[in-house]
């Protein structure tokens, strides 16, 4: 396996392993009283567009050529960077 193929494994990985724990996040959400729900609501709506903004990088992953491979490397790191913290912060509101 090459350096591009198991940085695709490692990112599936790890986004599947988000997808699961905001559909945790929102099962909190739902049993919460309303001005709490309104709360965990907004944090999952912006942790699903950090998601998608992830799912996005791991696509040009996945296409980007080998000339390509270290910028779009770059950017996906960028972006998991982003999700990792906005999911630290949001294991900190819903805990």
């Amino acid at each position: 396996m090459d350096e591009k193929q198991a940085y695709q494994q490692k990112l599936q990985a790890k986004l599947d392993e988000w997808n699961a724990e905001i559909s945790k996040f929102q099962a909190k959400a739902e049993q919460a009283q309303a001005d709490a729900r309104l709360k965990y609501e907004e944090n999952i709506e912006d942790l699903k567009k950090r998601r998608e903004a992830m799912e996005q990088e791991l696509e040009k992953v996945r296409e980007a050529q080998a000339e390509a491979w270290n910028d779009v490397k770059a950017g996906a790191d960028k972006a998991w960077d982003a999700m990792s913290q906005a999911m630290r912060s949001a294991y900190n509101r819903f805990d």
